[in-house]
């Protein structure tokens, strides 16, 4: 009887330990289909996933996060209505914080486009005080951007970029885009599109692929402009056929080069994200306006950094989504 018992047992025990096994390579099968679809995704130029949000801790959220980039391992937010920049680390923990309300060295009237360079130091532009300020990784102030010549002085910088020892900015009000080395000699100066009286209109946003072209988001035209490294222009993009139809676009503002080439832009007012293949032809769209998980508010700024991690500000729902 009691040997029988002893069976009973043994085979149940077995069943359950069958069982778990089962269900541990079913969950893991369904992880590596998950890893699968995401890396097929990007090889595709899909639609990349939604991992999780940034938003600040509770005594201190943001509000109104305008643009956003990541140096070395710590992401940095234009905290907008705050006069400050909010700090993370790559989990999305609030790090440290810096800057205050005011005309005066390390303080802001409105931060908004930021980057870094390859020391590390922090460029943040402020669109009302018409100043780049320079910090340390830490916060610490330590200069502004000085210009080499004075006619070059910025009236409202929007957009940075800093690629290969180059600063790459918008100026709003001049409805220009400037290449300056990180010295302040300003190299190429782009303010038209197809000809010389099809004027940039506030361009917003810029950004720069491994070739050198020139992205610019040409937000009063609602279209992209691509220009190659000595600024020649070679095409709109403004979701219609080769860019010559009616724009789709309602004020177009962040954007971004993935690795294999897909063009990423945040489209400010329709609330999407669309993504464009090397030609310009759309082959996703994300988001929508709303609240909830994988929707957007008046997105605005948009950076991809060295492992393809996508960051987007979304300023009215406080917030910035990391998809990958």
């Amino acid at each position: 009887m009691e040997s029988v018992k002893k069976k009973t047992v043994y085979k149940l025990m077995g069943t359950i330990v069958g069982l778990t096994a089962v269900l541990f390579a079913v969950i893991y099968f369904f992880h590596l289909q998950d890893d699968a679809v995401k890396v097929a995704s990007a090889v595709k130029g899909g639609p990349p996933a939604l991992s999780y949000y940034i938003q600040g801790d509770m005594s201190d959220p943001l509000d109104k996060p305008m643009d956003v980039t990541k140096i070395g391992q710590f992401v940095y937010v234009t905290d907008t209505n705050h006069k400050q920049v909010q700090v993370f680390d790559s989990s999305g923990t609030p790090i440290f914080k810096f800057g205050k309300k005011g005309t005066g060295k390390g303080q802001f009237q409105f931060p908004y486009g930021i980057a870094g360079d390859k020391a590390g130091n922090v460029y943040v532009a402020d669109l009302y005080n018409a100043k780049i300020s320079v910090f340390t990784s830490k916060g610490k102030f330590i200069k502004y951007f000085e210009v080499k010549d004075k006619k070059d002085a910025f009236k409202s910088p929007g957009g940075l970029r800093i690629y290969n020892d180059m600063m790459y900015v918008t100026d709003i009000q001049k409805g220009k885009v400037m290449e300056f080395d990180l010295k302040g000699k300003k190299l190429l100066e782009i303010s038209s599109a197809t000809a010389k009286d099809d004027r940039l209109n506030a361009p917003n946003a810029v950004t720069i692929d491994d070739d050198r072209n020139i992205y610019v988001s040409d937000t009063g035209n609602q279209r992209l402009v691509v220009y190659d490294k000595n600024g020649k222009f070679i095409r709109l993009i403004n979701g219609s056929t080769d860019g010559k139809g009616d724009s789709k676009f309602v004020n177009p503002r962040g954007i971004g080069i993935q690795g294999d080439g897909t063009l990423l832009m945040v489209d400010n007012m329709t609330h999407y994200v669309y993504g464009f293949d090397k030609k310009g032809k759309q082959v996703f769209q994300l988001g929508g306006i709303g609240a909830d998980k994988e929707q957007f508010y008046l997105p605005n700024g948009l950076f991809i950094d060295d492992k393809g991690e996508i960051f987007i500000t979304d300023t009215v729902n406080k917030r910035v989504a990391l998809y990958y």
